[in-house]
């Protein structure tokens, strides 16, 4: 039996949500902006027709964005967040476990193989996009082929070409039409050919999809390398890349950010870095995790005199997931390489030394009465949060808003899925 895989996809995934709490964006060119409200990084299909950029600067746009009435949004990524938690988990109902991977925040890889038999897979695609549709609001196109690259492209080629219907499978679609469309489709498309890669194969007058599918897999390999070679044989129908239903147990956890404006004095730069190791615990504990070196790190601007980005780890002794202790260790690092008077642009943590609480050993002589008892503490700070709201509780004063050290987000539209005080009402 041949395998089959499907590719899920949110089309333009930051707008979509956006517009599912505010349908007046409807049909209106679209842009959200990043962090501090600096450059674009989604747009919708009515501003990418106006010839809007991803990434470019907020400021070389104001005035298409005037002419043209686009709606300009801060990020919200509370809310993103959560709508990709239940797009996942609505389709997680169609395969059975092992056989989804979430790929990114709006993609998700399925393998249909066990399915092909019992349904028409296209109508299966179709129901999942019906049911999406219907219970999130969100829109989304589907490929799918005998591999994971191949099911890439055909959610490419399902976007872009309005007669599939969001729907394009290399199972059952005409292959002169198939052949056609790859044949006008750059390399550049293709999953895992980069810009310098594209370059090469060009040279070699490979230039479209169609051409890197009917180029001889090993004489890529001897021009490229092995993963290369593999991306080949992905088009050509054999499947190289499995299903990762398993999370990779991470390295490293970063949590840094911009501020809204310079600050200079420490109290600011203090609550900072205390919710920023919030939110890294935050996620260390989600994957039950636990970590033992930490690095706190500020810096001015770079494009000011005096640039300065001092960093300091502090080892803890012991792997731990404890809100207290580690906040306290990044108070410690950041008095160390606190200057006075300096205006601070940015400032961030990184969690190192990571490891998973299952395998951990603790150690014999550590105190593990108050081990216990900060593990009740955490557990106790995490369901209020849970039960009331985010950041209900918290460390100090970092959660309180319009801080010096805020990030600038003007137009951020409200957490209606994850806080109280801004869930929606009808009036």
């Amino acid at each position: 039996m041949d395998r089959v895989f499907a590719l899920i996809d949110v089309n333009n995934c930051y707008v979509s949500c956006e517009r599912v709490f505010d349908p007046s964006l409807n049909g209106r060119p679209v842009v959200v902006l990043s962090n501090n409200d600096g450059c674009v990084v989604a747009r919708s299909q009515e501003a990418k027709d106006l010839g809007i950029k991803m990434g470019v600067p907020v400021f070389q746009i104001r005035q298409l964005i005037k002419q043209h009435h686009i709606a300009v949004l801060s990020s919200n990524y509370a809310l993103y967040g959560e709508m990709s938690h239940r797009f996942m988990n609505i389709l997680g109902m169609y395969v059975a476990p092992g056989e989804q991977e979430i790929y990114s925040i709006d993609e998700c890889f399925l393998e249909l193989t066990t399915y092909q038999d019992l349904y028409d897979l296209t109508d299966y695609a179709q129901s999942m996009r019906q049911r999406i549709k219907q219970w999130l609001g969100l829109p989304v196109c589907i490929g799918i082929g005998y591999s994971k690259t191949q099911a890439k492209i055909a959610n490419h080629i399902a976007k872009k070409n309005k007669g599939f219907n969001g729907v394009c499978s290399w199972l059952d679609t005409d292959l002169c039409i198939l052949e056609d469309m790859l044949a006008n489709l750059d390399v550049g498309e293709v999953w895992g050919v980069g810009r310098q890669i594209k370059k090469r194969l060009h040279a070699l007058e490979i230039k479209t999809v169609f051409d890197l599918i009917m180029a001889d897999h090993k004489m890529i390999r001897r021009y490229f390398s092995v993963v290369t070679e593999r991306t080949v044989l992905e088009l050509q129908g054999t499947p190289c890349l499995e299903i990762e239903d398993m999370v990779p147990e991470k390295k490293q956890i970063i949590s840094s950010r911009s501020f809204g404006k310079p600050v200079s004095h420490i109290d600011d730069l203090r609550e900072a870095v205390t919710l920023f190791m919030l939110r890294a615990v935050e996620r260390l504990r989600s994957q039950k995790l636990l970590c033992a070196t930490i690095v706190v790190t500020i810096k001015t601007s770079r494009f000011k005199d005096n640039y300065y980005h001092p960093h300091w780890t502090v080892n803890l002794g012991h792997a731990t997931d404890d809100r207290l202790l580690l906040v306290k260790k990044a108070m410690f690092g950041l008095e160390r390489i606190y200057q006075e008077g300096l205006p601070y642009k940015h400032a961030g943590v990184m969690l190192l030394n990571i490891v998973p609480e299952r395998k951990y050993i603790p150690d014999l002589l550590a105190d593990q009465e108050q081990i216990s008892e900060r593990k009740i503490l955490t557990i106790t700070f995490e369901k209020i949060n849970s039960r009331f709201g985010k950041d209900k509780i918290a460390i100090g004063s970092c959660c309180f808003a319009d801080r010096n050290w805020s990030m600038s987000q003007a137009n951020r539209s409200p957490n209606y899925l994850s806080n109280w005080d801004e869930i929606i009402t009808i009036n």
